[in-house]
């Protein structure tokens, strides 16, 4: 089945023509009907051709002796910060109840090594202040994975009843219950730092200069201090609490690193909500992705059908599921422990 996109609303993440896959193959069937590798599809097929899973992508033959614990989270803790955040209403750059969702947030990192990369970002709408939070948990390997994903929400729609209970408030969430995960426990392997992206969304009109304030500055920000060689991986999160979770492959994504969230969805019995479709995403990971960074966004943008509820009044609580949150939560946490051993 193929979905043509409608028109873009002003200030929605740019994403290509939807190709979704037909039929309900069984995992062996796919593997041996798929044909085209990421790159091919990237690379050569018109925007007309149907874009489909790659078998390049399908998770290698899991290691039935790997006796190591399944991770999971605290869902209901997870949606409970949802709620949090959302009762802080529209929350725009610039804007009273966004600076007081940054410090819910910080107060919720006590014990935790905590830096701000915080300057003043020049829009179409003037000038407005950023600050992306990050959280370091250390590890016993020389090197970083990042999480992250992005706490404001749409400014455009900052005089409408819009939340942004899925984009902005479950990435958010997620963050903060991997920081539960994460805190007073000692990592035998490379560091993860959490990192909660501010300024994602456009100001007017999404562009390659009006859109990803934060990460743009601080991609540039570690490229010039050196810290975006010590990078192995990040990770990033974005819409990922939708009741009917499904998690879309996003071809702007690195390749091996999509493979092994796909390997550790398998892993946990969760490759069913992974990468039913294929399409590029413009998100938060590009500008570390174009810095030379192994990147993958964990993105669901079917959100409703044909995506109707994105950045629109109707992205609320009853539209998302802690089933969900534990879903992408166990997959994030599975792999960074896959990265571990690589």
């Amino acid at each position: 089945m193929i979905v043509g996109m409608k028109c873009a609303p002003t200030g929605v993440k740019k994403i290509g023509q939807i190709k979704i896959l037909a039929g309900l193959c069984a995992a062996q069937m796919l593997a041996a009907c798929l044909i085209f590798t990421l790159t091919a599809c990237a690379r050569q097929n018109s925007p007309d051709t149907p874009q489909t899973v790659s078998s390049t992508l399908l998770p290698n033959a899991m290691n039935s002796d790997d006796s190591a614990p399944k991770p999971s989270i605290n869902s209901a803790r997870a949606m409970q910060y949802v709620r949090d955040v959302v009762a802080f209403g529209p929350r725009p750059i610039g804007s009273p109840n966004h600076k007081k969702l940054e410090n819910y947030i910080v107060s919720h990192l006590r014990g935790v090594t905590v830096e701000d990369d915080a300057f003043t970002a020049e829009t179409p709408e003037g000038r407005f202040p950023v600050r992306n939070i990050i959280a370091k948990f250390p590890g016993t390997r020389d090197g970083v994975i990042v999480i992250a994903g992005h706490y404001d929400t749409n400014y455009p729609l900052r005089n409408t009843a819009y939340v942004g209970a899925n984009d902005g408030g479950s990435s958010t969430a997620i963050l903060l219950e991997l920081a539960n995960q994460f805190r007073g426990k000692k990592r035998e392997g490379y560091s993860v730092w959490l990192v909660w992206t501010d300024a994602e969304e456009a100001v007017k009109q999404w562009s390659a200069t009006d859109s990803l304030y934060g990460t743009r500055h601080l991609a540039e920000s570690w490229q010039k201090d050196g810290t975006l060689k010590k990078i192995k991986a990040l990770l990033l999160t974005d819409m990922i609490a939708d009741a009917d979770l499904n998690i879309d492959q996003d071809m702007n994504s690195t390749p091996w690193l999509e493979k092994l969230v796909l390997q550790a969805a398998t892993r946990l019995g969760y490759q069913s909500h992974f990468f039913g479709r294929s399409i590029p995403v413009e998100d938060d990971h590009l500008p570390f992705l174009h810095m030379g960074v192994p990147s993958a966004d964990l993105i669901d943008l079917d959100y409703g059908y044909n995506n109707v509820f994105h950045h629109t009044p109707q992205d609320t609580l009853d539209k998302l599921s802690p089933k969900s949150l534990e879903i992408v939560g166990a997959v994030l946490m599975e792999t960074v422990r896959l990265l571990d051993k690589m």
